[in-house]
This record gives structure tokens, C-alpha cells and sequence, in this order.
């Protein structure tokens, strides 16, 4: 299949169906149409650009100096992100993903599993703070894409902060036109199920998916009936921990081949054995630990602010020279890293 197939797919869909409805007036000129569907920044991997958000942006926009150095800072946060973090990550998990699931000791298997929780987020996030900042070097604002999303305290927070423009797309053209909320309590668990069975099959056509789109959706459900109550009643810690618990295991079936290769590996967890391990080197501990860092440190004042500063449009002159200085070395030990390891592509690309 084409590569970015899923992206300019739900682009044409956009633009028929905001059009359609009088949302956005259609586009005069036809290669601004085609610039909408091949947008490259974001083509292969996010975030999903609705075409009413961008209209306007595509027919004129500026590119003041702030948005040139803003975006180039953005984007060096993510090359660092997919290059320093994912890829180091990504060696142990598929190592890990690689060995015999029977005869893999339990730790292992927590280890592995761990370490792509980690990965597929900061490589995916990785990806989205480049194309958002490649697209504000070119004049155009995309919209976030993820907003920490481990610290969530229930999983429908969870999906409120991870791929925000896909559940954006999935609430606005999907969710909505079957009646969302507004109909009767089963209709709408019907209609969440739809909606993540959809979102499995989006990834691709494995059983897997599917099975990981109505895990996700059963959990939705269950918020809905009587978790987030519970959640509530538990305090914040005890509920980022236990939805953090929950995520990491959606992700057994999201990264096993198979459904038999995703109950093999529940097993290995559970297991709690002794067996097979992996070699884990201090180069993998240490940007293991730099994940959860930076996954979780939001969940303290100073590190929403921090976080906050990071990715805010509008410092102060100094603040901005220094984070500079930061992406520049950043984008020099990324192009370095890039340099001397494999090529290894993002992890979107197999969706």
C-alpha cells in the first residue's frame, strides 16, 4: 500500500465532508487542494489535519522569525525524542519480541514490554513535534497531537491526551453522525464500540488490532458504568498507576504478530518464572529511566511548568537563546546518532 494511505485518506475525507456540510468553503485552486492532501510534514505519520482547521492556511499564511526558530526548536525536541529515546528503546523491544515467549522469564517479558509502552510513544510523539514544528517553518499551525498521556488518571482520559487528532477525526465524523451521547445509554456503548473497532482496523487488518481497538473501547465502557467513580475515590497516584497498568498491557496485543503470539506473552508475564532473559545493556537503563522521567514528571507542579515552558510559543529572550543552545545540541547528537546506528524507520510506518 502507499505509504501514508491512512493520512491523505482522512484528508479527502475531511475536505468532502466539511464542504459538504457548509463547515469550510471549498478550496478556488486546485494545487491548493492537492498541498492539503500531500502536506508532506505530516503525511506519513500524523497528526491528521481536519480540513477545517487549516483552510484558511492554505491560501495565505506568514512565517515571522519567532515561528522559524520556534519550529526549528520543536522539531529538534522530536528528532531527539525518535533518535535518542524510541530507537534505543526500540533494539531491547524488539529483541525482547523476538525470543521464544514460552521460555521467556517473567522480568524479561515486563522489561520488553515496558520498554515499547516507552518507545511507541516517543517515537510517535517524536514524529508529530516534527511535523508540527517543520510545519510552523513553513507557516502552518498543527494541532497537538499528545499531551502526556501516561499521567492519566482513567483510560477516557488517556484518549483525551494520546493521538489527539485521530480521536478528533473518529469523535467529529464518526462518533457524532451515529448520535455520540445523545441517545440511549446502550446506543452510545454501541456506538464507542464502533468507533475503537474502527480505530484497531485504522492500524491495520490483524485481528490484533481489532482485539486491541475492543479492549480499549470495553475499558471506555467501563468508565462510563462505575471506573471513574472508583478511580476518583482511589486519588491521583493510585489511578495513574493503575490506567498506566492497563495501557502497558493493551500494548501486548498491539505489538505481538499474532493473537496466539499476544496470549503466549501474557502468559510470560504472569507466569512470574524464571527463564530466558535478554541482555540489558546501561545504555538501554539509562534512557529507560529518561522515558519514565519525562513520561511522568508533569505529574508534579514544577514539572508541568517545565513541560509548559518547553513547549510554549512566547519566552523571554534569554529562555529562548538557552533553548536554542539545547536544540542545537540536540539536533547535532540526533544527526550524529543517526550517523553510526541502522536505519530504523518510524514505527508508524508499519500501520
Amino acid at each position: 500500500m502507499p505509504v501514508g494511505i491512512s493520512f491523505f485518506t482522512f484528508q479527502s475525507i475531511s475536505y468532502t465532508i466539511d464542504v459538504y456540510r457548509k463547515v469550510s468553503e471549498p478550496l478556488c485552486r486546485w494545487y491548493d487542494y492537492m498541498l492539503y492532501i500531500s502536506l508532506f510534514p505530516q503525511l506519513i505519520a500524523g497528526p491528521i489535519i481536519r480540513y477545517n482547521t487549516i483552510a484558511d492556511q492554505l491560501v495565505s499564511r506568514s512565517i515571522p522569525m519567532e515561528d522559524r526558530v520556534g519550529g526549528f526548536m520543536r522539531f529538534t525536541v522530536g528528532l531527539g525524542k525518535k533518535v535518542l529515546i524510541a530507537n534505543t528503546l526500540a533494539v531491547f523491544a524488539d529483541e525482547v519480541f523476538a525470543m521464544d515467549f514460552g521460555s521467556m522469564s517473567s522480568g524479561t517479558a515486563w522489561l520488553g514490554i515496558l520498554a515499547y509502552t516507552f518507545q511507541i510513544y516517543f517515537d510517535f510523539s517524536g514524529y508529530s513535534d516534527m511535523a508540527i514544528g517543520i510545519g510552523r517553518m513553513l507557516g502552518f499551525r498543527f494541532g497537538e497531537n499528545f499531551n502526556v498521556p501516561y499521567i492519566s488518571q482513567s483510560i477516557s482520559e488517556f484518549w483525551r491526551r494520546w493521538h489527539i487528532t485521530l480521536g478528533g477525526f473518529m469523535k467529529e465524523y464518526l462518533y457524532i453522525p451515529l448520535g455520540g451521547n445523545r441517545v440511549s445509554r446502550g446506543r452510545t456503548y454501541f456506538n464507542l464500540w464502533v468507533v475503537f473497532l474502527i480505530s484497531g482496523l485504522w492500524h491495520g487488518a490483524s485481528w490484533n488490532f481489532v482485539l486491541w481497538g475492543v479492549f480499549h473501547g470495553t475499558f471506555l465502557i467501563l468508565d462510563r458504568l462505575f471506573m471513574l467513580d472508583i478511580l476518583k475515590k482511589m486519588g491521583r497516584i493510585p489511578s495513574i498507576l493503575l490506567t498506566f497498568l492497563v495501557v502497558v498491557l493493551g500494548w501486548v496485543v498491539f505489538r505481538a504478530e499474532t493473537v496466539g503470539d499476544a496470549w503466549h506473552f501474557y502468559q510470560a508475564l504472569f507466569a512470574f518464572r524464571q527463564g530466558a532473559t535478554a541482555v540489558v545493556a546501561p545504555q538501554f537503563l539509562l534512557f529507560l529511566l529518561l522515558a519514565v522521567f519525562f513520561s511522568f514528571s508533569p505529574v508534579s507542579r514544577l514539572g508541568d511548568q517545565c513541560m509548559g515552558a518547553l513547549y510554549s510559543e512566547t519566552h523571554s529572550k534569554g529562555v529562548t537563546i538557552a533553548l536554542f543552545t539545547v536544540s542545537m545540541l540536540l539536533f547535532f547528537l540526533s544527526v550524529g546518532n543517526l550517523a553510526v546506528t541502522d536505519f530504523n524507520p518510524f514505527i508508524y510506518f508499519r500501520f
